[in-house]
């Protein structure tokens, strides 16, 4: 069976430490956690499950950082969590097993990363990680925030997932990172933009966010799916904007990187509900309701866009042109993601009084 380190960076997470090390600390051989300058308890909450805590002076680099702890790894795998992440317990169950099970041959192990989940437990946004890597690979951190492994080899995709549960935002913290780069000088890759453009739409720079997801979108290299990103995101930024037609032709933009995102098919269906074309509107949430997961997927993933979002939106499509009895069945469907969304339940009694049913 093989062995595996867990590596961590820490800065002022005693809120949250103890949680996830409760969920990890039995299935790992060895601890290694390095303190970027902490002033609450932090350091004192990671000494409960072990002693090989490690000082970093923060230089603004997370790449840096990460490096850092892994440089204390000793075992034959190295696995790394935020302090805001857990392992849930089916996931530490199939974890458990990955561990007794795993090839030695293999250089990583991608995991789900849950980064967002909603008050009914459905997952909002998912995409996957090179999470376990080889050691003696000496796999490097790259990237100032937002910072990527850089992996290759034999790489398998497990159906592990990693749920963060964040209870605070750093605002502007990643922001100031990249505008630092700005500072310095330093070159921007096709990544940088992308990233760069979702921090500043975070923040509500909305015509600067614009201006760098064009970048990243003009760019001949560069990952293809954050390109289609760039055009979902820029057509929220339009549309914070009032800018509904340059909205529009941003979401059809990123049909030339691919297939059509479900993510961008709802926005399109909700372009044309808000104009009241619930017939067009009715045609794009279809569409995206169709859409099948998959489960090798690498890029973003918010299933709202595919499951009670959309049947929720043709609910209220079918209802303002006068088919309750579809209305009521895309409210239903939507039902089962969130059974307790009051405004679910308002629909359903609505409905139920005009189909009578009782």
């Amino acid at each position: 069976m093989i062995t595996i380190s867990l590596c961590m960076i820490v800065k002022n997470e005693e809120a949250v430490l103890a949680r996830c090390l409760d969920t990890i600390h039995d299935l790992v051989d060895e601890i290694n956690i390095v303190d970027t300058g902490s002033t609450d308890q932090t350091v004192e909450i990671a000494k409960r499950y072990t002693d090989r805590v490690f000082f970093f002076e923060w230089n603004g680099k997370f790449a840096d950082a990460r490096n850092e702890s892994f440089k204390y790894a000793t075992k034959d795998y190295i696995l790394y969590l935020d302090a805001d992440d857990v392992i849930l317990e089916e996931d530490r169950e199939k974890f458990r097993k990955l561990k007794e099970t795993l090839d030695p041959s293999v250089d990583s192990v991608s995991m789900y990363y849950n980064a967002g989940t909603d008050e009914y437990g459905n997952v909002t946004l998912r995409y996957r990680r090179n999470r376990l890597v080889k050691r003696s690979r000496g796999f490097r951190w790259a990237g100032d925030c937002h910072q990527y492994l850089n992996v290759y080899g034999n790489i398998i995709n497990s159906d592990i997932s990693i749920t963060h549960k964040k209870i605070k935002h750093s605002v502007g913290r990643n922001l100031e990172i990249y505008r630092n780069k700005i500072a310095r000088g330093d070159t921007f890759t096709a990544r940088d933009y992308f990233y760069y453009g979702n921090e500043l739409r975070e923040n509500q720079y909305y015509q600067e966010a614009i201006e760098s997801y064009m970048k990243n979108i003009s760019m001949k290299e560069g990952w293809v799916e954050d390109k289609i990103f760039a055009c979902i995101n820029m057509a929220d930024c339009y549309r914070f904007l009032n800018d509904t037609e340059n909205e529009l032709q941003s979401l059809l933009l990123s049909f030339r990187f691919g297939k059509p995102k479900p993510e961008a098919l709802s926005r399109i269906g909700y372009h044309f509900y808000r104009k009241k074309e619930y017939h067009t509107a009715i045609y794009w949430y279809k569409i995206a309701t169709m859409h099948e997961p998959d489960q090798q997927q690498w890029s973003f993933d918010y299933p709202a866009y595919y499951t009670w979002y959309p049947h929720l939106h043709l609910c209220l499509c079918y209802y303002n042109i006068g088919d309750y009895q579809k209305a009521y069945e895309h409210n239903e469907l939507a039902r089962q993601y969130r059974p307790q969304d009051h405004h679910i339940l308002h629909n359903k009694n609505l409905l139920e009084k005009k189909l009578g049913i009782q």
